[in-house]
């Protein structure tokens, strides 16, 4: 429990928020941010007694009489404000951290990877629910911990989304289980190098001892490496016993299920499908629950996401599609024909793992920040292209060149942080430009 505290929270947004709201009563705050806010709710928080500056020098504010820094997942960590805090001794923590500390769930399953891990986590909470197992989702996937913490109760299973921004400020912070779909180079920007990168994510399964479980995707070579040595009892996927073969998926060599029954579709899901019929497995619940889910589940919004279908023209919505190997999965769901909206914040990120799919793709539109490097990568790979600063004006064209067969994949393999507060955003522009056609 955190009492008696001078905190500074950096950067506001949905854990921002909820962890002022959360600590606001028996401690001093200070949030500060960049952005506006939502009025409604800085005047909450304000008449709860915490202190909202709007500012882009936030280090200016921060001095020796604050005791702990709290610091979105978006922050950098080289921000000037996290340098400060650590030259001033001050601990840096995030809202997941704290909100660690004020609950006593049944039990944590924590789900993280580069890829994979919102469909995953999303799977496993229909096929508890579907169960009659008490479950609380949340983390990245939306809803902040900190928000959660009064639903939360001694009887229920709590179901994380833990992504590499949140678990590179987790220090207490522990799981019962823990599930990593893969690894693969992504967020260097913010983590300078991939062993670093490679280091955070294994933070997941920090503080485990024999009696937790990590589960594990053997398949990706990072992820079954970097777990060795983890004090965990380990469980493997993607190995002799967990496996997909021949469009089936087998859990300890029996098969559970015919991909044929499944509605969701792609070697991607399957392998979301057999992480999380995993968990099933390590909890002992009966299969029967998960085959109910998946003879139904459509799918998780913003991740190749079917909108509409426009004069013969397919739309698909790949918003989550923050590194170019989800659009490299996002292209193997289609045989060709597509229009591929692509870009977003400059992160660095290597496109060079598309070329083997660029034989499906009729013309890139470049977006974002990113936008002058990618038609570089266009005339160095004779793709056909056009430049934009912003989405809108990409689909406005898209829609002039688009022909009855033809797909439109807003999939592009960057950030959304350059011009939207969240990926959701840019997706949900996406949909609504296209469903004015």
């Amino acid at each position: 429990m955190v009492e008696n505290k001078k905190i500074f929270i950096l950067g506001m947004a949905r854990s921002g928020y909820a962890i002022a709201k959360l600590l606001a009563n028996k401690n001093e705050i200070v949030i500060c941010d960049g952005k506006d806010q939502n009025k409604d709710d800085v005047l909450e928080l304000e008449n709860l007694g915490v202190k909202f500056i709007k500012t882009i020098e936030p280090e200016a504010i921060l001095d020796e009489s604050f005791d702990l820094v709290i610091k979105n997942p978006a922050v950098f960590p080289y921000h000037p404000c996290i340098k400060k805090a650590n030259s001033l001794n001050i601990p840096v923590v995030n809202e997941m951290e704290i909100a660690f500390h004020y609950i006593k769930p049944k039990k944590i399953i924590g789900v993280t990877g580069s890829n994979g891990k919102t469909t995953t986590v999303t799977l496993i909470y229909e096929m508890l629910k579907k169960a009659g197992v008490p479950v609380v989702l949340g983390g990245n996937i939306g809803t902040p911990l900190a928000a959660l913490v009064s639903k939360i109760t001694e009887n229920d299973i709590l179901l994380l989304e833990i992504s590499d921004h949140q678990l590179i400020d987790l220090n207490d912070f522990k799981t019962d289980i823990s599930l990593i779909t893969n690894i693969c180079p992504t967020h260097l920007d913010y983590h300078g190098s991939y062993e670093a990168y490679k280091k955070v994510k294994r933070k997941i399964f920090n503080n485990q001892t024999s009696n937790d479980i990590a589960i594990i995707n053997k398949g990706n070579y990072d992820c079954y490496d970097l777990t060795k040595d983890i004090n965990s009892n380990k469980y493997y996927f993607n190995d002799d016993n967990n496996y997909i073969k021949e469009g089936k998926i087998y859990i300890d060599n029996k098969e559970v299920i015919d991909t044929k029954d499944i509605i969701l579709k792609g070697e991607h899901n399957y392998e979301n499908i057999l992480a999380s019929l995993m968990i099933l497995k390590v909890l002992n619940i009966d299969f029967k629950y998960a085959l109910e889910v998946l003879k139904e589940f459509k799918g998780v919004e913003h991740r190749i996401e079917f909108v509409c279908v426009k004069d013969g023209v397919s739309y698909y919505n790949d918003s989550k599609s923050t590194n170019p190997t989800s659009t490299v999965t996002a292209l193997k769901s289609f045989e060709g024909n597509i229009h591929l909206i692509l870009g977003g914040m400059e992160r660095s990120q290597d496109f060079n793992d598309l070329k083997p799919y660029l034989s499906k793709i009729k013309k890139i539109y470049a977006i974002g920040e990113v936008r002058k490097r990618i038609e570089d990568f266009c005339k160095e790979n004779n793709v056909k292209y056009e430049e934009y600063e912003f989405l809108k004006d990409a689909v406005n064209s898209i829609k002039n060149n688009v022909l009855n067969g033809d797909i439109v994949l807003l999939s592009p393999g960057s950030a959304s942080w350059d011009q939207y507060v969240k990926f959701e955003d840019r997706g949900q522009e996406f949909k609504d430009l296209v469903n004015k056609f």
